[in-house]
């Protein structure tokens, strides 16, 4: 088991272990998203799958506030989830020190900042122009995220 967690060689095991290590990110991402969205910067709507789920009370406000608050909600969640994924990727994924460690971190905050950046407006327009509910915005942004990240790390940060 252990070997199996720590072989960063095999293509369809690295790439089962990025997914499940993008899953914990994920999920980091998404519960700071939703706390922050909930409780800091209204992001969410009364007819939202997760807050008829858990009977949450949001505050009411309109799309135009709510795209705002979105982007503010969706940079903290990056910044947290995205250390939480440079840890699991260093540790379980990818080998590390292509580059110097400083630029290492530089370059894995920066590919995905740009891979956040495209998802986060793309999951903003849809809530401003569509007012799709924030639920599905962040799906379509994790999605686009997701395969912007797996390229990046894969051929520009990390070794393979």
């Amino acid at each position: 088991m252990k070997k199996i967690l720590l072989e960063k060689n095999h293509p369809g095991l690295q790439f089962i272990k990025y997914a499940f290590c993008g899953g914990i990110a994920f999920f980091t991402d998404m519960f700071t998203f939703f706390i922050l969205g909930w409780k800091l910067f209204p992001a969410l709507k009364n007819d939202e799958m997760l807050v008829k789920l858990f009977g949450l009370q949001v505050e009411v406000v309109t799309d135009s506030e709510r795209s705002v608050n979105f982007i503010i909600c969706s940079t903290i969640a990056f910044l947290i989830s995205n250390f939480v994924a440079y840890v699991l990727n260093v540790r379980f994924v990818f080998k590390a020190g292509k580059h110097s460690f400083w630029k290492e971190f530089g370059l894995f905050y920066l590919v995905s900042g740009i891979s956040i950046a495209i998802g986060t407006a793309l999951g903003a327009g849809l809530v401003y122009m569509f007012g799709l509910s924030a639920l599905f915005s962040y799906v379509a942004k994790a999605f686009s995220s997701t395969m912007i990240n797996y390229a990046g790390r894969k051929f520009i940060i990390f070794h393979g």
